[in-house]
């Protein structure tokens, strides 16, 4: 018996893929924010530059945590017994000294 999705899996699923980069992009300019509203704040011009340096870093951040949830998505899928012929395949390969790629 296969398992069937939900209704509205795929558009909840493309809705977190699509997170990422709207995350990355308000990351930026919130940081960017900062950098303007610290450079009025106290007349300096390049503390614009740390607002700047904050957007990036959170927007890495954000990546770093995206590919820390996909990595731990895929190991579980690693040990699925759906794919485990893929497992066997790649066994008989190497252990024929065959190139491993498909």
């Amino acid at each position: 018996m296969s398992e069937e999705k939900p209704k509205y899996a795929q558009i909840v699923e493309g809705a977190e893929q699509l997170s990422l980069g709207v995350s990355l992009v308000a990351s930026i300019l919130i940081g960017i924010g900062i950098g303007i509203g610290l450079k009025h704040l106290f007349g300096m011009s390049w503390l614009f530059w740390i607002g700047v340096f904050i957007g990036i870093a959170s927007a890495g951040l954000n990546l770093y945590r995206a590919f820390v949830k996909q990595k731990a998505e895929l190991d579980a899928l690693k040990d699925d017994p759906r794919y485990k012929h893929y497992n066997d395949i790649k066994d008989e390969r190497d252990d024929e000294g065959l190139d491993a790629s498909y």
